[in-house]
């Protein structure tokens, strides 16, 4: 765990005398994760970290502290637990709760794209849904296998991590102006064994990358704007600025990286760049841009996909743009 506990109130959801109860009283993983649940859905705690469904949230708690596979045996959920193992869930759960502090954070441990990663304050907790773009290995926008991948803004080198994992033959180089990110997404890489492939530079989206070029470019960069940053829930206000606030309307880091893509791409590359809800926004600024937007089955919006042609024709229009901003 990253932060220290704060102290609770008087008015803190979980109060001792009820997590001395639920103590003493509940015996089974069944027992703590239908409690779990309650306590979830009764004191309002935001879910969007990966899931949106309280069950889903309370059986990760309560498997992933026990150190259990998602995937153990449903017998085991009838199983006792002992007082300390008690004890340590109703601690993970009285800062889920009181706290509003991601799960993620209190575990460090996060998946995307069915992969394990260490996660800690110092990044975002992996949530994208071009994690099922990689699955889908960028079809039918990617025509070959990419040698070379680019992954903007790598955070905990998540998606960089996937796409290597996905292409076995493509060396992925992921950038971040953070050092405390790559530091923590050296830890990912060295984890699943990449380093000889994945290769993490700290720069200013393309600043560190002169001359290079890329079959693929992805990005999740930051494009939470200045409306949506200042109505955030608690659980998101944990996670560092840098990685969500991107101005005004949530472009600017976009901007930045649509005038600079097509320097950056070979000539059958792809461009790949997530916006969430800046997507209107984008679509404003450039409505001549035919921004092929894309669907997904298990949720997830504002991920758009360009080819290098694509960029390099309305690469005027985004230098003009980014010089007006």
């Amino acid at each position: 765990m990253t932060d220290s506990a704060l102290p609770d109130t008087p008015d803190s959801p979980l109060t001792p005398e009820l997590l001395a109860e639920a103590a003493a009283e509940l015996v089974s993983i069944r027992d703590f994760i239908r409690f779990t649940v309650t306590c979830l859905r009764e004191h309002d705690v935001h879910l969007g970290h990966g899931t949106s469904d309280p069950f889903a949230e309370a059986s990760a708690l309560v498997m992933q502290t026990l150190a259990l596979e998602w995937s153990a045996d449903p017998e085991i959920l009838d199983a006792k637990l002992l007082p300390s193992e008690r004890r340590r869930m109703l601690e993970v759960l009285r800062r889920r709760v009181n706290e509003r502090v991601p799960l993620g954070y209190l575990l460090n441990l996060a998946y995307f794209g069915g992969l394990p990663f260490y996660v800690d304050e110092r990044v975002l907790i992996p949530r994208s849904p071009i994690a099922e773009l990689i699955d889908e290995r960028f079809l039918p926008w990617l025509v070959n296998e990419p040698q070379r991948v680019l992954d903007l803004c790598t955070g905990s080198g998540c998606i960089a991590i996937a796409i290597a994992k996905t292409f076995p033959e493509a060396y992925v180089d992921g950038t971040d102006l953070s050092l405390e990110a790559l530091s923590v997404a050296a830890l990912n890489v060295e984890h699943h064994e990449l380093d000889d492939r994945v290769n993490l530079i700290e720069s200013d989206v393309f600043s560190k990358l002169p001359g290079q070029r890329y079959d693929l470019i992805v990005s999740n960069p930051p494009y939470v704007d200045a409306e949506d940053m200042a109505d955030l829930p608690p659980e998101f206000l944990r996670e560092p600025e840098l990685g969500l606030a991107s101005g005004r309307d949530g472009l600017d880091i976009t901007r930045r990286i649509l005038a600079d893509a097509a320097d950056h791409l070979n000539d059958d590359g792809v461009l790949v760049v997530e916006v969430g809800n800046s997507q209107w926004a984008l679509e404003q600024s450039f409505p001549e841009v035919p921004f092929a937007w894309c669907e997904f089955e298990n949720g997830g919006q504002g991920v758009f996909v360009l080819t290098a042609a694509q960029c390099r024709e309305f690469q005027p229009l985004f230098a003009a743009a980014l010089a007006d901003a």
